[in-house]
């Protein structure tokens, strides 16, 4: 987790960048996967900034001149929780460069392969705010931003859905913190890390992350 996700121009993700302080509407992206560009929410000294950015924080020049793309030397995408403060990918990021990615939903997959049935995951009220670290890398003729999303270990209620990680969810009163670039002590993020359903979540069968089409009953995961 976390795979592929959307984000759609609708009240609820309005009212996230409401709450997150930024003037702007989000634009809508279907199935947005790693190596494609989403919107992230981050801090400078000159207030908050909604911008696009590469999903997949260790990115390169595209062989053809055309583009960027996640670096081949790395197999990941996210980020554990775990590994945030020693592993030198993410240690010095969590310090200082933290962002917030707004969605809609995220889709994982059960089922063996030709029969796998697809879930759209959200939270029964509100928009995802998942909790990330971003980069911004200078290539001489231009700044690329990139961001990774940070993953928590499994959560009992929810490994039926995806037995390795469930992703960051923020909560409202979160925001602030996460977002605060001076806050470079992470011990106040340390609650933060631990698995929980912070809260509900509903969880929908879908015929493709394209076609939001619910095939099913939802299931209702509620808070720890």
């Amino acid at each position: 987790m976390c795979g592929r996700f959307n984000v759609s121009d609708d009240p609820i993700v309005q009212g996230l960048l409401d709450e997150l302080g930024i003037p702007l509407r989000i634009e809508p992206r279907v199935n947005i996967a790693p190596g494609a560009k989403a919107q992230i929410v981050y801090e400078t000294l000159q207030g908050r900034i909604l911008q696009d950015a590469i999903w997949s924080l260790l990115i390169e020049r595209k062989p053809d001149g055309t583009g960027y793309r996640p670096s081949p030397k790395y197999s990941t995408f996210n980020a554990r929780s775990g590994s945030l403060g020693t592993s030198p990918l993410w240690k010095k990021r969590f310090h200082s460069q933290r962002a917030i990615i707004p969605a809609s939903g995220f889709h994982e997959w059960t089922g063996e392969k030709g029969h796998k049935q697809g879930y759209n995951i959200h939270p029964a009220d509100s928009a995802i705010a998942f909790a990330g670290l971003y980069e911004l890398w200078d290539f001489q003729e231009e700044v690329v931003p990139s961001f990774t999303i940070i993953t928590l270990p499994p959560h009992p209620r929810f490994s039926h859905i995806h037995s390795k990680s469930i992703p960051l969810m923020l909560n409202r009163e979160d925001f602030d913190m996460w977002l605060d670039p001076n806050l470079t002590n992470t011990d106040p993020f340390q609650d933060l890390l631990k698995t929980r359903i912070r809260q509900p979540l509903l969880v929908e069968p879908i015929r493709s992350p394209a076609a939001l089409e619910q095939t099913g009953q939802a299931e209702r995961i509620e808070t720890d």
